[in-house]
């Protein structure tokens, strides 16, 4: 096999597995692709409904100087409608949450100054606060696990430093900031910890899918090579040389006859052998074009005979098998010409339906032989006739003795 036979195989591979948009531009990660998008949904929808209550507590209060008041506002609120649009489209929304962040860091860096002089009760939070969990869980999106930790963490910490400071570290907000910030943290490492999770079976199963592809490819490649040496090595014998060895005993009219033949046959495989290598088409065909084409191939070779039928009518089979057949009785017939004379020579095809079996028989009447005997370097039994058949799912059966030799070849549809 070469490499564009092996490219071709991943490619085989690939296209078997279901595909959409998501994955088009990323092949292999496939899940990760999806489970992003998702994420993508499910914090634009959170952050949404939490952006709301902030921005009507936002123009329904003011926490701040009224001159800091619709500064602060633009500056938070546009680049969270913005990431929100964008995690809607899915575009760019890891490049806007981590805008997010940083500007509503600096919001939170800046509030003492924007709400310096605003009085402010522990029990009631100002709106810059509904947006603390927005802004951990958009770095979420937006960063790598290790700075999703540092903003989980910072963030909260941060507002609760800034709201001591705009209190003026008035001892009744200690425990009102306390519990702010334990809660913010929690949730926000409860999000930070899905959002990990889900990445994380997102990726093993892109791995243990791309590894079965791998495998599936690999596997294909091998059978393909297999059937490549098969093909090859049934045509070098059945075509090549056997015309080779005809030729060489030709010393009556009659074996000079049959290797004129089968010379013939050669020369015409082999200038086709791009083409044909010997496994024929998938699309249906009659049972009868198998007793055709035995005829037609062993009068090519100068053995001359009627296939015996039997129930073929109206049966169908894979064109594939159908050649297979053909060419393995082909070869069974040239052997008993060769090494027996043709002795006794007699081929049937048999057809049964409800499933469809199809059944070939060659057989002639001569001295036999030992098939456990056979040099492991003669292919005409084991490529040309063994291998396939077995490679279009049938099974092949050679008995031998003084009596003569029977070869059975059969096929059944397991569909």
């Amino acid at each position: 096999m070469t490499a564009d036979s092996d490219r071709a195989a991943i490619d085989a591979a690939w296209r078997r597995v279901p595909r959409s948009p998501e994955s088009v531009a990323r092949v292999g990660a496939f899940t990760r692709t999806r489970v992003e998008r998702i994420l993508s949904l499910v914090i634009a929808v959170g952050c949404a409904v939490l952006g709301v209550q902030g921005l009507i507590t936002s123009l329904n209060t003011t926490a701040e100087r009224p001159e800091w008041h619709p500064a602060m506002e633009l500056i938070v609120f546009l680049p969270l409608g913005l990431m929100l649009l964008a995690c809607v489209v899915g575009r760019f929304q890891r490049a806007l949450a981590a805008v997010f962040v940083v500007i509503y860091t600096g919001a939170l860096v800046i509030w003492p100054v924007a709400a310096a002089g605003v009085p402010s009760e522990p029990e009631v939070e100002p709106w810059i606060f509904f947006l603390l969990n927005v802004a951990t869980v958009a770095s979420v999106l937006a960063f790598p696990l290790t700075w999703q930790i540092v903003c989980t963490v910072v963030i909260p910490v941060l507002w609760g430093v800034v709201r001591l400071i705009q209190a003026g570290f008035d001892a009744r907000y200690a425990v009102p900031v306390a519990l702010d910030v334990s809660f913010a943290l929690i949730l926000g490492g409860i999000l930070v910890a899905l959002g990990w999770m889900l990445r994380s079976v997102a990726t093993n199963v892109d791995n243990a899918r791309a590894k079965a592809v791998s495998s599936y490819a690999a596997a294909a490649a091998a059978e393909a090579t297999e059937q490549e040496r098969v093909a090859v090595g049934a045509l070098m014998h059945d075509s090549v040389l056997a015309a080779l060895i005809a030729v060489e005993r030709a010393h009556t009219d009659r074996e000079r006859t049959l290797a004129v033949g089968m010379a013939r046959e050669a020369l015409t495989r082999l200038a086709n052998a791009e083409s044909d290598a010997g496994m024929g088409s998938e699309a249906p065909v009659d049972a009868e074009t198998i007793a055709h084409e035995i005829e037609v191939s062993a009068a090519e070779t100068g053995a001359a005979l009627h296939v015996d039928r039997s129930q073929l009518d109206g049966v169908r089979l894979p064109g594939v098998v159908a050649r297979a057949l053909a060419l393995a009785a082909t070869q069974a017939i040239t052997n008993a010409v060769q090494h027996a004379d043709g002795a006794g020579l007699r081929v049937s095809v048999h057809c049964d339906r409800n499933p469809v079996r199809v059944t070939v028989r060659v057989s002639d009447s001569g001295a036999g032989f030992d098939p456990a005997a056979v040099p492991a370097d003669r292919l005409g039994i084991r490529a040309s006739i063994h291998a396939r058949v077995a490679a279009v799912g049938g099974r092949a059966r050679v008995a031998s003795g003084p009596g003569g030799t029977r070869v059975m070849m059969e096929w059944a549809d397991t569909a």
